[in-house]
């Protein structure tokens, strides 16, 4: 991340949040961009509470560049959080979390940006053109559909069990909706909602949302992308 002087015109992003807890990597983000925008004035912290208390208290960065894994982070709620307090800020996501899922729900929710914490400076560059044109950026890794949920739930028989609005809440449980949205979408009370997830858990022989999202995750076939989809699929069910 050393040669970023040309990432964007000197002047244009006038302050940065770095929100991230990994101290060698935050600290060589902003060594980063401060080379590259001299006259950048940089904010780190290392949870998101401490971003909060910042925009809380008056701070309003050109740009975000967020970490998904944090202390007091549980599922996508955080970035959520920050996405409200801060909707006019653009948020470029940087985490070793990476799946083509997780990169959806971004994407979904508000993101400007995905790149997994080992993206060289050239793509981090690019990120960053993208998003001061007012685009967005996913790293070409990510970009690619997730595979289809259908595949798993032909081929495992607790699965195959389930019935046909049990399955389509399981899929949306996988996409890291909450039972809020889910009832908006099928056009289900809520209540209903939590009595099939009750029913579908135990039917599948799981505790939780968690589990069960593992439980279709581990039942489709391999393929090359998306190894640790199982732990971004967790991720999401918080």
């Amino acid at each position: 991340m050393k040669d970023l002087t040309d990432a964007r015109p000197r002047g244009a992003i006038r302050s940065v949040l770095i929100v991230d807890d990994h101290p060698l990597y935050s600290d060589a983000l902003a060594a980063a961009l401060s080379l590259a925008f001299p006259e950048c004035h940089l904010e780190k912290v290392s949870t998101l509470g401490a971003a909060l208390t910042l925009v809380t208290g008056g701070l309003e960065p050109d740009l975000v560049m967020f970490d998904l894994k944090l202390p007091d982070v549980s599922g996508i709620s955080g970035f959520q959080s920050l996405r409200k307090a801060l909707p006019g800020s653009p948020v470029l996501v940087i985490s070793s979390l990476t799946s083509v899922q997780v990169v959806q729900a971004l994407m979904e929710e508000g993101a400007a940006g995905f790149l997994p914490k080992d993206a060289p400076a050239p793509v981090l560059r690019e990120a960053l053109r993208e998003i001061e044109a007012g685009r967005h950026y996913v790293h070409p890794a990510y970009r690619t559909e997730p595979r289809p949920l259908q595949d798993a739930f032909d081929g495992h028989p607790k699965l195959a069990e389930l019935t046909p609005q049990q399955q389509k809440i399981m899929k949306l449980i996988c996409a890291g909706k909450p039972n809020k949205q889910i009832a908006y979408e099928l056009s289900l009370a809520e209540a209903t909602v939590k009595a099939h997830i009750t029913a579908l858990l135990r039917r599948l022989g799981v505790q939780n949302r968690t589990q069960a999202a593992v439980l279709v995750e581990n039942s489709q076939p391999a393929t090359g992308i998306g190894a640790g989809e199982a732990d971004a699929r967790a991720f999401l069910s918080r």
